[in-house]
């Protein structure tokens, strides 16, 4: 609850309020207030506050500005309502109405636009406040600092008025930036200083005098650190006793007072008045000649242009005086008497009055420079300037800025909005592959029917794209229109649109548009053509008519066929690019359908007998012309096959096998010399007995043998052509003109036609009647005729402007050009792009342009200082002596017409001095003409040149005027000498290619692969210097500014590769396996060429993908079993057992069976029949038994519970003796992997991506096969896996990707750069490239050098630099004020740091403007205070220290750079002391800040001192900076000190002994004396001498003079009386 609607609450009466006296029950809050004040609170009267009401009114926060207008006129409400105390809502009349807060307010609606108006305005950060609570505890020694607190003021103001506005305002655009952050006030910095100078001399040549030295200060203090120390130090200095009386006093000269004029203004101007009517009376009187009138007249106008011009410098001559005293030693005034001189100082001189600048009231602000309105820089500048009404004259403050810019935003309706600009593309050209080749793809030729994956390219321009701009003028135009209410408004706005489009579409310069650049290159895909691919062919089938529908004559046709296995696509379409699918063979007494025979039925002997002659009757079934089964009515006018006539043996009859298959034909057609021959088998299964049985057939009966393929080996077929072109078909006009026909467009249908020719195999084309008609392929066939397209071009660009308004020497004929782009290519017949692409054409010849000079007028006489001034002064002539005279300048042009005079100021230079001393010689002076021009040179080395002047009038008689020590009347100036000789300066440049034509660009063009490689050519430049080493143009060498030299930049070269090797055999004969073929390394890249791809440790690449084999396709094939051979014969029964053998061979299986005869181990050698087996001849009386039937098929799963069983058949029955049939079935267990298999399909794994020959990268198709495996592993015919209808749902192929090998493509080199350096030895001019297309895959990798850079011809740097400052000279006196001068000279330098200049003649200098360090204003003279003797003044200003910032541990800490200079205060009498200024230091900030470090220093010791001091990182030795706490000790004297002779102080400041000397210690610990140790040499084992008593000793050193090093040198320790065992290392005595 607000204070307002508290006290509110406790001022509002009610008759609703609790009984007087009873203090109502109340939230806390309130009754703590009714408590706070029981009384009154504010001005409610006793009455009021017991008349309470428990209902206040309650309000929500403002909501947002709203308003028509934005600014101030806008409105925000609130909620207001009513609530009890005790929380809860109530209706508005239970609070008092009079008391209801306001729910609306005036307020500030802020728009967008006033962002311009408005900003938040940041103090400046006040200092950094140390943190209470951490200053507190604070470390001994200061690291870094101590951290603080800083806070800024921050106020929204309204800019233009510069008035604060509400916070809310600039929160709407920006939240309010922060009022404080940290900061570091850092550790205190103590004052450094540098070193102390060399002693001065002594201050007086004879007597007693001083001499001082001084030093300056390295870094000021900082952060309260302490002051600088003092910067001088002085020492009494004693020279020979003076012979002369030392000089007591000095003449002192006083400054000038300021200038001042004579009279005062009105005086002179009214005598002048007078003066001048009196002369022009005289001039009226005097020229009667009007001629003569009329030059006068024009001189005086001219005199007043030059007045005129000469208003903005007003000079006026005064005059300033000083005073001259006589000082003593101590600094008192003495009389003039005391200092004797003959001449005493000039004591006044003319001058000119001071005047400031000023200038003119600003004009108006000009138009915004951003005429039209852009969302995405609003601003744009507008200026006001001013003009110099009156130029400073002899002041030192330089005229204000004469012009003003400040941003601005163009506003309102009729603002146009500016011009956007925005990429266009033209269309991608068609897709290629050859730029993705490596170069040894190249070289290999053809390169016509490439695919996969290529890149395609299109060019990039530059549009304006002003929808904006054009819906602003229509909507300008329709406002107009709607105003005069115009009728034609609809017709005219549709043709702004269409030209509008046009000028939108023309190229404009590519630097207008400034988003990301399109990619003008992209990757893109041909679809590879797929082979066509077909089965094998099909067996022959029987001769059928050509149509069985319509059977016309006896001819007909046997057929094979083969189908197409993978549709062919890309090429010329459909299947014509297949071979062809049918041959046929003409062949009589054709039929569509007949009798096939299934099964020879069991042999019936005839008349119901057991046994003897009988018929078989054969199973048919009817088929036709293609082999397949169909309804048996169809063959009723077939030939039925008759029974077959065969033999039941009887017993004791000899028995035959039945007829074997017959073989397949041995020829696939008859001919001359081939008939095809069929075989069919049966051999002897029981002999005969010898009593009554039917004996066997001989051996030739056991074979027959039957004619097959009997038709001639004449084959035809229909061969096709290619399809010829689409042309238009008229006749189809049905189509639209536009259609989509296999999702392509198209613009009419067309019609194709190819040739169809009959061919008989091996011989050629033949009559159409040998080839089947109704099977012959069609020869005409619809097709869509693709859209016409036209060249399309944008309009022409703009011409490209000429040069501005004017030119300067430059002589060359300029140009203007314009282009444009084509943005579609002619295709399918459209239209040719003839019209040239860029036109060019001469500019119009600018005017040259006007420069201006100044132009000097003479000088008006010579001012002197008037005589009442000058006459009190000794020896002061009237009318002579030195005085001031003035000039007018005016401005003219080149051409010598007149210009504004602030024209000369922008283009002309300094301006001329306007005035200078004059003399306007007394009686005494000398008095001489001017000086003549120089001589001319004869140009030897060595000649000098001179010039002269004359003594004239009265001076030649005087004496001290013919002093040619003083007045010389000639000078001399040796001649230039011409000897120039040339020499290379610095380092070549890269190697360069020669620049070809460059293209014109027409937007930017896509790269091709730049030719980047060959012979260039590098560069170094030439610099010229003539006899004085002083660098001069190089075209004086007869150089054109380089040395050339050619170079070769190697060209890349792409790793090459081996062609592919064969395919290998498929690794399996049945089944799935790989095969694989490889390439070998031939070369490896270099210099950047195409990386290889992964080899392996042989340097070979693979590539393996997988193969099926049919697992038929060689074939184990068997004749019949021969005859069983019994070995024990029995030769009357001629039975018994014995071997039978047969003939088993491998052979290729073809469709029409199996056909030659292969190598064996083609076939599988597991499933290889037996070749030889026991048998069982029956003897005559015994039963015989055919051969075993095939087993039963096991049960799937495999159990051993189940059974599979073969049978066999009696075929003849025993006799009444003979051994009875056995039972002829046999079964065995389903044992798994024996006799039963389980099958079950396998995938392989995904093959590499494989690609089409033709293609280099792209789509590909990765592969992977389906085996039928059977359960022991081994993979059998997909057959066994399909008759189990096995589920099989895996996709066999998928789409792979291989990565394009795209080259780095690299833009054109960028022009050369202007030079670095505008003058000098070190310029370089640098060009540049960037990549337009990384590379990708095993692309050509970017080069590494994307700059080249070349030197600039060497041109000499000229500057203007000032000589020394000259001694400070106090004229015709000994101190005071005087003045010191200056020269300024034009110099010449290679532009290096250490070419500090030669001076050279001026006029070489001409050309550069007057600026000397940076200022245009150049000081040649200046006032200057000589000390008198005794004085004590401070010494120049040191020059500036280097910038140094306040660093930890080298890190900045932000405070940025200082830099310091100092000036030390010199003493020449010490009784002067208390009249001495203090020392100064002056510091100023910087940017180009160092860390620096300090540290103490320390020097070998040398005794027991050292010397210690400490020094700057940058090696300068200074004091300070360093900290006390750790400065090194410089002492190390031992106490007490070392007497005893071979003794020294060691660093532990004992005494210790000289090497090779032992120690002899006191009791007490001290050195008594040093010992010398005897040197005895101990002999080693091959020495024979005899042996030596041992001895103690210590350090064993190799011996120095043993040549055979066979023995070594011991120091012997004589035993002391000392017990303490001391270390050895140290020396010293061990016990």
């Amino acid at each position: 609850m607000g204070l307002q609607a508290r006290r509110s609450a406790s001022r509002s009466p009610g008759a609703a309020g609790p009984r007087p006296g009873v203090l109502p029950l109340l939230p806390p809050p309130l009754l703590l207030l009714l408590l706070l004040c029981p009384g009154t609170c504010g001005a409610a009267a006793p009455g009021q506050a017991e008349a309470s009401t428990p209902y206040l009114w309650k309000t929500g926060p403002w909501g947002r500005c709203m308003g028509d207008e934005c600014g101030p006129g806008g409105i925000q409400t609130r909620a207001v309502w009513c609530a009890h105390v005790e929380g809860w809502t109530t209706l508005h009349t239970n609070c008092k109405q009079a008391e209801r807060p306001s729910n609306q307010q005036n307020c500030f609606k802020v728009c967008d636009w006033h962002k311009e108006l408005y900003d938040w305005r940041l103090g400046p950060w006040n200092h950094c406040q140390p943190v209470i609570s951490k200053s507190l505890e604070k470390p001994l020694e200061c690291v870094k600092g101590e951290e603080g607190i800083q806070v800024r003021e921050i106020t929204c103001i309204q800019k233009e008025k510069d008035i604060p506005a509400e916070d809310i305002i600039c929160e709407y655009f920006e939240p309010k930036p922060l009022l404080e952050q940290a900061c570091l006030i850092p550790c205190q910095q103590d004052c450094i200083v540098s070193e102390f100078s060399a002693w001065s001399e002594c201050s007086k040549t004879c007597g007693s005098g001083l001499q001082h030295r001084t030093r300056h200060v390295v870094a000021p203090p900082q952060f309260g650190g302490s002051g600088c120390p003092n910067l001088t130090e002085f020492q009494v200095c004693q020279s020979s006793p003076c012979e002369d009386e030392e000089t007591m006093y000095s003449l002192h000269v006083g400054p000038w007072s300021s200038c001042s004029m004579p009279h005062s203004r009105q005086v002179r101007q009214a005598r002048r008045r007078g003066k001048n009517k009196e002369r022009e009376k005289d001039r009226g009187k005097g020229v009667k000649d009007p001629e003569a009138r009329e030059l006068i007249k024009k001189k005086r106008n001219r005199n007043r242009q030059n007045r005129q011009e000469n208003k903005y410098w007003d000079i006026q001559i005064g005059y300033q005086t000083r005073e001259v005293t006589c000082t003593n030693k101590t600094g008192k005034a003495a009389n003039l008497s005391f200092c004797r001189q003959e001449k005493l100082p000039m004591t006044f001189q003319s001058c000119v009055i001071t005047k400031e600048c000023q200038v003119s009231e600003w004009s108006e602000w000009s138009p915004c420079s951003n005429t039209c309105r852009d969302v995405a820089s609003p601003k744009g500048t507008r200026v006001r300037t001013r003009i110099i009404r009156q130029f400073p004259i002899g002041s030192e403050k330089e005229c204000p800025e004469l012009e003003e810019r400040e941003p601005c935003a163009s506003q309102g309706d009729t603002v146009v909005p500016c011009a956007t600009y925005g990429w266009r593309t033209t269309e991608w050209t068609e897709c290629r592959v050859d730029p993705l080749l490596s170069q040894q793809d190249k070289r290999r030729g053809n390169q016509t029917a490439l695919c996969g994956g290529g890149v395609q390219m299109r060019e990039v321009y530059c549009v304006q794209t002003n929808e904006n701009l054009l819906s602003h003028l229509n909507t300008h135009k329709d406002r107009e229109e709607s105003k005069y209410q115009s009728t034609s408004k609809s017709s005219a706005a549709p043709f702004l649109s269409i030209t509008f489009e046009i000028t939108a579409s023309k190229p404009v310069d590519l630097k207008s548009c400034t988003g990301p650049v399109p990619n003008t290159t992209q990757l893109c895909h041909i679809p590879c053509p797929i082979e066509c691919e077909v089965s094998p062919w099909s067996a022959w089938g029987p001769c059928t008519y050509e149509n069985c529908n319509d059977q016309q004559g006896k001819k007909g046709f046997k057929l094979r066929k083969r189908r197409i296995t993978n549709e062919p696509t890309g090429g010329s379409g459909g299947t014509g690019n297949c071979p062809h699918l049918l041959e046929a063979i003409p062949c009589e007494e054709p039929s569509c359908y007949e009798w096939k025979a299934v099964r020879l039925g069991d042999c019936e002997p005839d008349n119901g007998k057991e046994c003897g002659p009988g018929t078989q009757v054969q199973e048919v079934v009817c088929i036709n012309s293609d082999g397949e089964e169909v309804d048996r009515q169809l063959c009723r006018d077939a030939i039925f096959p008759i029974p077959v006539a065969c033999y039941a043996p009887c017993p004791k009859d000899c028995v035959l096998s039945m007829w074997s298959a017959w073989s397949s034909c041995s020829h696939t057609c008859s001919g001359k010399t081939t008939e095809g021959k069929q075989i069919r088998a049966r051999s002897i299964l029981a002999y005969a007995g010898d009593e009554g049985g039917v004996h066997c057939p001989n051996s030739s009966a056991l074979q027959e043998v039957r004619s097959c393929n009997e038709h001639p080996c004449t084959v035809y077929h229909w061969q096709t052509g290619p399809w010829g072109q689409c042309i238009e078909d008229t006749s189809v006009s049905s189509f639209n003109t536009t259609t989509t026909w296999n999702g392509e467009a198209s613009c009419s249908v067309g019609m194709q036609t190819r040739k169809v020719i009959c061919v008989r195999v091996n011989v050629g084309q033949v009559g159409p009647k040998k080839c089947p008609e109704s099977l012959r392929p069609e020869t005409v066939r619809p097709c869509l005729l693709p859209c016409r397209k036209d060249c399309i071009v944008t309009p022409y660009s703009d011409w490209t402007s000429c040069p501005s308004s004017c030119k300067e020497g430059d002589s060359g004929v300029k140009k203007q050009a314009r282009h444009r782009v084509i943005i579609q290519l002619p295709a399918n017949g459209g239209r040719d792009c003839t019209d040239p692409l860029y036109e060019e054409r001469a500019c119009e010849a600018p005017q040259v342009c006007q420069s201006y000079r100044w132009k000097t007028h003479k000088w008006r006489r010579c001012q002197l200082v008037p005589w009442s001034v000058q006459q009190d002064s000794p020896g002061a002539q009237e009318g002579c002596g030195p005085g001031r005279q003035a000039r007018a300048i005016t401005c003219r042009k080149q051409d010598g017409g007149q210009a504004g005079i602030h024209e000369c100021l922008w283009y002309a230079g300094p301006v001329p001095a306007l005035t200078q001393a004059c003399q306007i010689p007394c009686q005494d002076d000398c008095q001489f003409t001017s000086w003549s021009k120089f001589s001319s040179c004869n140009g030897d080395c060595g000649a000098v040149r001179t010039r002269k002047r004359a003594i004239v009038g009265k001076s030649k008689k005087k004496e001290k005027c013919k002093n040619s020590h003083l007045y010389p009347l000639i000078e001399t100036q040796y001649c230039p000498c011409d000897k120039y000789n040339a020499q290379p300066v610095g380092n070549w440049s890269d190697c360069i290619l020669p620049e070809g034509k460059v293209e014109v660009l027409l937007g930017m063009k896509a790269q091709g692969d730049v030719k980047e490689c060959g012979q260039g050519y590098r560069y170094q430049a030439m610099a010229c210097y003539d006899q004085n080493g002083r660098l001069v143009e190089t075209s004086r060498c007869n150089s054109h500014g380089y040395i050339e030299e050619a170079c070769i930049i190697p060209c890349p070269s792409d790793c090459k590769l081996s062609e592919w090797s064969n395919w290998s055999r498929c690794s399996k004969s049945c089944g799935s396996g790989v095969k694989v073929r490889s390439k070998w390394l031939r070369e490896k890249p270099y210099n950047g060429g195409r990386p290889c791809p992964k080899l392996d440790h042989v340097n070979q690449v693979y590539e393996v993908v997988p193969c099926h084999s049919q697992c038929n396709q060689y074939v184990w094939v068997t004749e019949p079993w021969s005859i069983c051979k019994v070995t024990f014969v029995n030769m009357r029964d001629n039975c018994g057992e014995g071997v039978q053998t047969r003939k088993v061979r491998c052979m290729q299986n073809t469709a029409d069976g199996p056909s030659d005869h292969v190598e064996d181990y083609l076939c599988d050698p597991e499933e290889m029949p037996l070749g030889s087996r026991e048998c069982k001849l029956p003897c005559p009386e015994d039963c015989v038994i055919s051969e075993w039937g095939p087993w039963t098929r096991c049960t799937l799963p495999c159990n051993q519970s189940s059974f599979r069983q073969r049978s066999a058949d009696p075929i003849r029955q025993p006799a009444d003796e003979g051994r009875a049939c056995p039972n002829a079935v046999e079964k065995e267990p389903c044992n798994l992997n024996k006799n039963c298999f389980h099958y079950d399909y396998n995938v392989t794994d995904w093959s590499t991506c494989q690609l089409s020959e033709k293609a280099v990268c792209g789509n590909g198709i990765k592969t992977r096969m389906l085996d039928c495996v059977r359960s022991d592993g081994k993979s059998v015919d997909l057959k066994y896996c399909e008759e189990l209808g096995l589920e099989k749902n895996w996709q066999m192929n998928t789409s792979c990707m291989v990565e394009c090998p795209i080259n780095c493509q690299l833009s054109d080199w960028s022009p050369w750069s202007e030079c670095s350096q505008t003058c000098g030895l070190t310029g370089k001019m640098i060009r540049r490239r960037t990549v337009t297309q990384p590379f990708q895959g095993d692309g050509r990798p970017c080069p590494a050098l994307m700059e080249q850079s070349k030197p600039c011809p060497v041109k000499p740097c000229y500057q203007w630099q000032y000589g020394q400052w000259s001694l400070c000279q106090v004229q015709d006196a000994q101190c005071g004020e005087g003045t010191r001068t200056r020269n300024i000279s034009c110099v010449v330098s290679d532009g290096s740091g250490d070419d500090f200049g030669k001076v050279v003649d001026e006029e070489f200098c001409t050309d550069i403007e007057p600026i000397i360090e940076g200022n245009k204003k150049m000081v040649l003279e200046e006032t200057c205070t000589q000390p008198c003797p005794g004085d004590c003044y401070l010494k120049d200003w040191s020059s500036w220290s280097l910038c140094q910032i306040t660093c930890v541990n080298g890190e900045d800490l932000g405070f940025g750079g200082i830099q310091v200079r100092s000036r030390a205060v010199i003493i020449q009498e010490l009784e002067n002391q208390h009249l001495c200024p203090e020392q100064m230091l002056e510091t100023k900030s910087c940017d180009d800040g160092q860390c620096y470090e300090y540290k103490w220093m320390a020097s070998a010791w040398k005794g027991s001192s050292r010397t210690v001091w400490c020094q700057r990182s940058d090696g300068i030795n200074v004091t300070g900076g360093c900290l006390v706490v750790r400065q090194p000790d410089a002492d190390r004297s031992c106490n007490p000190p070392c007497s005893q002779p071979h003794s020294y102080c060691s660093e532990m400041r004992t005494c210790s002994c000289e090497e090779g000397y032992t120690e002899v210690m006191s009791s007490n610990g001290t050195l008594e004396q040093c010992t010398l140790i005897p040197v005895v040499v101990i002999p080693t084992v091959e020495d024979k001498r005899g042996d030596v008593k041992t001895s103690r000793a210590v350090h064993p050193t190799p011996s120095s003079n043993n040549p055979t090093g066979r023995g070594r040198t011991w120091f012997l320790q004589p035993f002391g009386p000392a017990k303490s065992q001391r270390n050895p290392k140290e020396g010293k005595t061990t016990d």
